[in-house]
């Protein structure tokens, strides 16, 4: 099971960014469905809480949204949040979704699946889910999630969703990643049958906002350790929002046609707000409209900042002279805030495009690769 679309090239070859990519439908949309959460997460990019958001979206809009999202095609769906389960008409959502032909799956940090509500989500429609693990230790976990006894409920979850069958993947936030945790997590879940791991570095930004990350070339050190330790193992692990890991494989000569482009942030993938907003990713602020001003099929047709992103000559710095540009792409989001990684708070996590203060195209300060020099 793999939650983000894939492209790939068999010949080993770098593989270029689709001629007719401004025209392709979105393979995955992360959908935050509610800002409402039990846990008080330290790096939640959404600031989610025990009180719902303004203004989110009904059950009759969600409705409506996903007549919008089918006439694009027939993408992956991710319900998230905050805590999609804290939603009470998730099932409802999650059943009209399956009956349109959408695959519809959710993103949890576990805390509220129990069995009950494992054979729910699985009577709903819902094939998969990824699960939030963020340490094999479960008092690391726990402080990073602000909840005691979350990383019990977590690894709960997991169980009854493979008793259901239900997919899992295991999502991990490496906050302050090292190898030792994050193979922490890989053998936890390989312990109870999951073989798709997602590890996150996240952007600074929501929660996480004042938070001070590893230096690039120490995440960098981490990313080819994980990619070493795994590139002949029997689990499919992703590093997300660190699109350099594609550079990072090429050079060590590992591939794995189920990567797909490191950044696909507006190109096959884009989050739908809890109030209906619409941004090429979660971590890139920049609004780009709103289904209850536009419906989704147009918005992602037409929307000119999501066209620029599909067009790699729109990359400067280094980025744009780069030959990993199609299959890497630099992160977006990490462009936009800039060489400082400043993440100030914006109204919702949103910015309107004739107001961003970011240059969404310029190169990947995280990155410290020089085309044609030295790392």
């Amino acid at each position: 099971m793999v939650f983000l679309s894939t492209v790939h090239s068999e010949s080993g070859e770098i593989p270029q960014l689709p001629h007719d990519a401004p025209n392709r439908p979105p393979r995955i949309i992360s959908w935050n469905i509610t800002l409402k959460c039990p846990l008080h997460c330290s790096h939640c990019y959404v600031d989610a809480g025990e009180r719902e958001g303004d203004d989110v979206l009904s059950t009759q809009e969600a409705f409506s949204v996903i007549d919008q999202i089918r006439r694009t095609g027939s993408p992956i769906v991710v319900l998230s949040g905050g805590e999609p389960l804290a939603r009470d008409d998730l099932c409802d959502i999650a059943r009209y979704g399956t009956e349109k032909g959408l695959r519809m799956v959710i993103g949890t940090s576990g805390y509220l699946l129990d069995r009950r509500m494992a054979g729910l989500l699985l009577d709903a429609g819902i094939r998969a889910a990824a699960i939030s693990i963020d340490s094999a230790d479960p008092e690391v976990h726990d402080t990073l999630r602000g909840m005691p006894g979350s990383w019990e409920r977590a690894v709960q979850a997991v169980d009854h969703c493979r008793e259901a069958g239900i997919g899992v993947q295991i999502n991990m936030t490496a906050v302050r990643p090292s190898l030792e945790e994050i193979e922490g997590v890989v053998v936890l879940g390989k312990d109870r049958g999951v073989r798709d791991f997602q590890v996150f570095f996240p952007v600074p930004t929501g929660r996480a906002a004042g938070s001070s990350p590893l230096p690039p070339r120490e995440y960098e050190a981490v990313i080819r350790q994980v990619l070493l330790l795994h590139r002949d193992g029997d689990v499919n692990l992703r590093p997300t929002c660190a699109p350099q890991f594609r550079r990072i494989a090429d050079e060590a000569g590992i591939s794995n046609p189920a990567w797909g482009r490191g950044c696909i942030a507006g190109i096959t993938y884009c989050r739908i707000y809890a109030n209906g907003d619409v941004t090429p990713c979660p971590y890139l602020p920049v609004r780009v409209g709103n289904v209850r001003e536009m419906p989704f099929d147009e918005i992602w047709t037409s929307s000119p900042v999501l066209a620029a992103l599909r067009d790699p000559a729109r990359l400067t710095g280094k980025c744009g002279r780069c030959g990993y540009a199609p299959v890497c792409g630099g992160c977006r989001a990490r462009a936009y805030r800039g060489p400082e990684m400043v993440s100030p708070r914006w109204c919702d996590g949103l910015e309107r495009p004739d107001t961003a203060a970011g240059d969404i195209f310029g190169e990947d300060p995280w990155c410290p690769y020089v085309p044609g020099g030295e790392v």
